[in-house]
């Protein structure tokens, strides 16, 4: 299983004018291809009288599901230019149309293949593109004593807190990558001289957001 991939939190829209035609580039996320079919038939009926309406998504860590269509356009023109800007740019679980609203000109193939690369380059610029990384949610229990080195260990590694509860004693929550997560818990209970309890509550899927730690969903439920 992967530790991290990039993948769209928020899709966007992107368009550019290459010799009067106009490329619609529409990014949504999508985790299955009933996702990515319903999507592209959406943006379909949004935009029913436009000349083409081609599409690309990968789907899975792995890209296990990746397809394309050039919807009329000369075959490779379209939907394979823009299959390789998704996979170039590392993305996962993400899905493309671009709209053409044909502007008299022909362009060629070059000229084709150039204008929905592009296109998909503008959609992908408007959305939101995040790294989700494979982790676990980790309850620190400590007493004031040791929490000033705690706070020292997880600031060098730059973890930032989620949740933090202070009473008679001092409870945090924090977010760890999986290839991490060994080496914090070793720093802390070295740390501490073995005072603190650690105890993994719960594995998921988490990013960094505008500098927020965010859960995206549980590894053994739904996930984003």
């Amino acid at each position: 299983m992967a530790e991290e991939c990039k993948i769209v939190y928020q899709g966007g829209e992107g368009e550019i004018v290459e010799k009067k035609s106009r490329f619609i580039a529409t990014v949504a996320p999508v985790r299955t291809e009933e996702e990515a079919l319903s999507f592209i038939e959406a943006v379909r009926k949004k935009y029913w009288d436009a000349r083409h309406n081609c599409f690309a998504y990968v789907i899975g860590e792995r890209n296990e599901s990746a397809r394309c269509s050039d919807d009329g356009e000369p075959q490779g023109t379209a939907g394979k230019p823009m299959l390789d800007v998704l996979i170039g740019n590392g993305l996962h679980n993400t899905a493309v149309v671009v709209t053409r609203y044909f502007g008299g000109v022909l362009l060629g193939t070059g000229g084709l293949v150039r204008a929905y690369s592009a296109a998909v380059k503008e959609g992908i610029a408007s959305s939101v593109i995040i790294t989700r990384i494979r982790g676990v949610k980790l309850e620190i229990s400590t007493d004031y004593t040791g929490l000033g080195k705690i706070q020292y260990i997880l600031g060098q590694r730059g973890i930032r807190i989620l949740n933090s509860e202070y009473t008679d004693a001092v409870r945090l929550e924090v977010l760890l990558a999986e290839e991490v997560k060994e080496q914090v818990k070793a720093e802390i209970t070295e740390g501490t001289n073995g005072q603190a309890g650690l105890n993994e509550t719960e594995a998921l899927w988490f990013a960094e957001i505008d500098g927020v730690p965010t859960v995206l969903g549980s590894m053994s439920g739904s996930e984003s």
